[in-house]
């Protein structure tokens, strides 16, 4: 089968949809299909079909970097063309996504990973009957999770198919497990919620002074006592700090759909302490110690306690690690296939 799949970010940006966009295509490849990635800018895997630049645009507490041009939908329709189906993520991004949406071609899939913010939900709510059209265009429509499902309910019904991860690579690293160790990985926004975690690290380090906090994707100038920033790292240097944290903090704010980085930290064998939102909970199930969002205070508390009692640690660890199959690639990749032969069984 000849897939393109179409991401409407650049792929040389840190984000959860291009690592989905990369990882699925090298999946599909592995499995002796011709797949390639669409999208703007210059990154992406070998082979990735660039069709222009990229403009960094505010989006869901974050900057978006998507393309604008007028000369995008042309170029996407030609790089999706002799594609047998088109899958396309996060369908009414504009221009590449929109662009594959408007036009005709190959069947297409589409799919939804964002928990739009509340003004956006709002245009879905006042819109949805031409947003229903558009997404009629869509032979098949994906979630990534009930919240992302739930956003997109009024126009477009959706099957659920969850985010992946290479679950065995980040249970092999070889990496010893650090006694007191704790991690964090995301970008350096607000609603990634590493300040929440900073304030809580001094309650951290004066119950346990021998704890390390290490920052993975974020760097700045300075960095309190017992804090690391690691700033942007290779994926395996990722996957190693993962083995080797006792505790994985993940102390977002909102706006998540999913939570993929307690997919990986439960896949290394981390002890995970989450901010308690819809995505995280019905990722983490009951794996998880789950604080309020913005509570320093719970953060910290919850963070030192699995640090003090090392069975309550494991037990979580074994329960992440039980919970996390079921997002591996092998799984989602067929998944996706299934999906892609129904939306060219529908075209026939």
């Amino acid at each position: 089968m000849r897939v393109a799949v179409v991401c409407p970010y650049d792929l040389a940006a840190p984000g959860g949809v291009q690592d989905q966009v990369a990882g699925l295509v090298e999946r599909l490849r592995a499995a002796g299909h011709e797949a390639w990635a669409v999208a703007p800018g210059e990154g992406g895997p070998e082979g990735t079909r660039h069709v222009g630049r990229t403009l960094a645009v505010p989006a869901n507490r974050s900057r978006a970097p998507i393309s604008l041009s007028p000369r995008t939908p042309a170029r996407v329709r030609a790089a999706v063309d002799d594609a047998d189906v088109v899958h396309v993520h996060e369908p009414l991004m504009p221009a590449v996504s929109l662009g594959v949406l408007r036009s005709g071609g190959p069947p297409l899939v589409g799919t939804f990973h964002a928990d739009p913010g509340a003004v956006v939900r709002g245009v879905y709510r006042g819109a949805a009957p031409v947003l229903r059209r558009l997404a009629s265009r869509l032979a098949v429509v994906t979630a990534v999770s009930e919240t992302a499902r739930r956003a997109v309910a009024r126009f477009a019904p959706a099957r659920i198919v969850p985010n992946a991860v290479d679950v065995a690579a980040f249970g092999s690293t070889g990496a010893s497990r650090v006694p007191g160790r704790v991690a964090f990985v995301g970008r350096d926004e607000p609603r990634k919620g590493l300040d929440v975690l900073l304030a809580a690290w001094p309650a951290v380090r004066a119950a346990h002074p021998g704890a390390e906090l290490h920052v993975v994707g974020a760097a700045r100038s300075a960095a309190p006592d017992g804090v690391v920033l690691l700033g942007r790292v290779p994926e395996a240097d990722k996957r190693r700090e993962l083995a080797e944290a006792s505790v994985f903090a993940a102390p977002n704010l909102g706006g998540e759909s999913f939570g993929i980085v307690l997919i990986e930290a439960m896949a290394a064998g981390a002890a995970v302490v989450a901010s308690d939102l819809d995505a995280f909970r019905a990722v983490a199930g009951g794996a998880a110690s789950l604080v309020a969002p913005g509570d320093a205070g719970a953060l910290g508390e919850a963070i030192a306690a699995l640090l003090a009692d090392g069975d309550r640690a494991a037990a979580a660890s074994s329960a992440g690690s039980a919970l996390v199959a079921q997002y591996d690639w092998d799984r989602v990749a067929a998944a996706y296939l299934a999906a892609y032969r129904d939306a060219v069984a529908a075209a026939s």
